[in-house]
């Protein structure tokens, strides 16, 4: 049995920046330091991080008055910046880059008087943190079906944003539908979209012809890491979603298989080296890396989290 790992897979830039920066805050303020959500979808990153120290919490209500308050890599509604400026919290933002410029993006097609449109999941962090960054309606969808037949007030003042972690493909069908209806539709271009998402996804496409089985390594709740599992599906191969070395079922390797393996831009490569130590029981042969294409993307950390000394809060850090 051999096994093929994805070139790129795992950690993004986004997902490195936002535990870089719980970790630097717990050296700076000491713990606890309280994290508004999972910091990143994957419960090993988090369960590390609170055995350190980091308080997660999923309203500002349960942090206490004045404290250290870190707020995800998914990015925030408004209204919680506003109620953790009114509890006077030390917040340290830790939204991914992509995320801001889509809430810049939303922000400004907003107050140019267009009806915005959020290509995303429904009730995902991301999708409600941008839908509650601006004023107005806004509609969410993430099909050509539900493209189709969305009502607008004004068909020739509409625009649409997108959630980071859908790639190129997942948005282009309804970009097309939306943009065959309201022929005028303003919307960021396809560029804009998450590099790692796409590129974890080509990757995928790139390793189904090699193999007859993919593993995906991530969180039952990663949005990406779902769709990773999806690509191998429509690939033609028998792909399952784990999220440890302990989900792995021995009758998938029965016929000795070869088995790719790729991760959600949430995993760490802790859990990929897990699942190959496990995978050895059932027989691997070799295990080899694809030619994949290399990602050098890096975002800073605030300025603040950067020195030696704890700096002197703020109502907002970086």
């Amino acid at each position: 049995m051999d096994v093929i790992l994805a070139q790129p897979r795992g950690f993004c830039a986004g997902v490195v920046r936002a535990i870089e920066i719980v970790e630097r805050a717990l050296e700076i303020y000491q713990p606890p330091i309280y994290v508004l959500h999972e910091i990143v979808h994957n419960r090993y990153v988090v369960d590390d991080l609170r055995k350190r120290g980091a308080v997660f919490v999923e309203t500002l209500d349960e942090v206490p008055h004045g404290a250290v308050c870190i707020f995800s890599a998914h990015g925030v509604a408004t209204t919680v910046t506003k109620n953790a400026e009114q509890r006077q919290l030390q917040v340290i933002d830790a939204t991914c880059p992509l995320v801001t410029k889509v809430h810049s993006q939303a922000q400004r097609y907003v107050r140019q008087g267009f009806e915005l449109i959020i290509i995303g999941h429904a009730g995902h962090p991301e999708v409600e943190g941008t839908r509650g960054c601006v004023n107005g309606l806004v509609h969410v969808l993430c099909t050509s079906e539900e493209a189709k037949t969305l009502s607008v007030t004004n068909p020739n003042r509409i625009a649409y944003v997108t959630q980071t972690t859908l790639s190129v493909d997942d948005t282009r069908e309804v970009i097309d539908a939306l943009t065959q209806r309201f022929p005028n539709i303003k919307g960021p271009a396809l560029s804009d979209i998450c590099y790692a998402t796409q590129n974890r996804q080509n990757a995928v496409r790139e390793l189904a012809s090699q193999i007859d089985i993919l593993l995906v390594v991530g969180a039952n709740n990663s949005s990406n890491s779902n769709r990773l599992r999806e690509v191998g599906q429509l690939a033609g191969v028998g792909s399952h979603l784990i999220e440890e070395a302990g989900d792995l079922q021995a009758d998938w390797f029965t016929n000795k298989p070869n088995v790719g393996i790729t991760a959600g831009a949430s995993t760490p490569e802790v859990l990929i080296e897990g699942v190959l130590q496990r995978l050895h029981d059932f027989g691997i042969t070799t295990v080899q890396t694809m030619l994949g294409k290399e990602e050098n993307t890096t975002f800073r950390i605030p300025m603040t989290l950067l020195g030696d000394q704890s700096p002197t809060p703020t109502k907002l850090i970086g």
